[in-house]
């Protein structure tokens, strides 16, 4: 028969009883270190499992006080403290008193981020243990490995972002209308306000669902008229310090729809075929949102140091050469214009930002 199961018929030595008493009138005094030595002390007075139980019960509250008591070796009382509830629950497994006194430590460790285990213990006492040192040295190389990829993040973010264009046209040589890609690279180094600009229009859905309204032969496509979609609106996707071309100190100086860019016509990049720029009036800093793409066999240097050049075709100039192609007439059905609207649309479904 096992030692435990007569262990409750057993009477207590009325010394060990006294040592208990003693231990816990010390802790009421605050006295937790008195209290622990005295239960050492007691400790071969314990005639059974169900004694020294108790023993390291009443030892785990000591410690646990100890810690309340002194933070600054709190983590090494809890942990004691902690380990001789978790024997005394061997010993007495169905002892609920310590049950409940080791799960409140375990959730004041927990609120302390005070690890219960010993298994990959990092510090001992402040010190760090072989598994510690080892821990260290692999944060190390991590930490070494996240910066490495962080900067190249931060690389590939500064670099030149491309935009993809969805459109839907009417190919003059088939009849049927097609859909295409237009990939472009933005020179965020050379024009980064237009840059800028321009990733905001496309991120916040601005272009989707408008269409190029002029188009004329062997020279350029236009679109991004936002607001009327016949090349008298757009405007700047923020505030970028100008209202229809004149500098202004606060956006409240003019609505949205005034909202314009400053020129960076002088960044050296020149018209030519595949290139995209930004549409304006003859005036200054009067760009919005409505920018124009060369198709091949133009090459209008006549704009040059006039119109912002921002980024160049990547892919999909078939397109941008057969866009260059469908049939026009008169915009809106105006006699007066030059006709140059395309007669079936020429739609930007979507313009998204890679």
């Amino acid at each position: 028969m096992k030692e435990t199961s007569l262990a409750f018929l057993m009477p207590v030595p009325v010394e060990l009883v006294n040592s208990w008493s003693s231990a816990e009138v010390m802790m009421e005094k605050g006295e937790h270190n008195m209290a622990l030595e005295e239960l050492r002390t007691s400790w071969d007075l314990c005639e059974n499992d169900t004694q020294r139980a108790k023993t390291l019960k009443i030892a785990g509250d000591a410690g646990t006080a100890l810690g309340v008591e002194d933070p600054d070796m709190q983590r090494v009382h809890w942990r004691k403290a902690l380990k001789s509830y978790k024997n005394s629950m061997k010993m007495d497994p169905k002892n609920k008193e310590t049950m409940k006194a080791m799960n409140n430590l375990s959730s004041m460790m927990d609120a302390n981020a005070i690890s219960r285990g010993v298994g990959f213990q990092l510090m001992d006492e402040g010190n760090p243990t072989p598994f510690g040192l080892f821990a260290i040295v692999a944060v190390i190389m991590m930490s070494l490995v996240a910066v490495k990829v962080i900067s190249d993040m931060l690389t590939e973010e500064e670099g030149n972002p491309v935009v993809s264009l969805e459109v839907s046209y009417v190919d003059s040589e088939t009849g049927q209308r097609t859909l295409g890609t237009i990939d472009i690279e933005l020179f965020r180094d050379h024009a980064p306000v237009h840059v800028e600009n321009m990733v905001l229009h496309a991120s916040q859905g601005n272009y989707d669902n408008t269409i190029f309204h002029r188009i004329i032969e062997d020279f350029m496509n236009q679109g991004g008229d936002i607001d009327n979609q016949n090349g008298a609106g757009g405007y700047a996707a923020k505030w970028f310090g100008y209202c229809n071309g004149e500098s202004r100190s606060s956006s409240s100086a003019c609505e949205q729809s005034q909202w314009t860019i400053p020129d960076e016509a002088d960044n050296g990049l020149k018209h030519g075929p595949g290139k995209i720029a930004m549409a304006k009036t003859q005036a200054e800093n009067t760009g919005g949102s409505q920018f124009y793409i060369v198709p091949t066999g133009s090459t209008p240097s006549h704009l040059d140091g006039v119109h912002t050049v921002f980024g160049e075709v990547t892919s999909g100039m078939p397109h941008v050469d057969a866009i260059n192609k469908v049939e026009t007439g008169n915009n809106d059905n105006d006699s007066s214009t030059s006709g140059d609207k395309p007669i079936d649309d020429v739609v930007l479904m979507s313009v998204s930002v890679n």
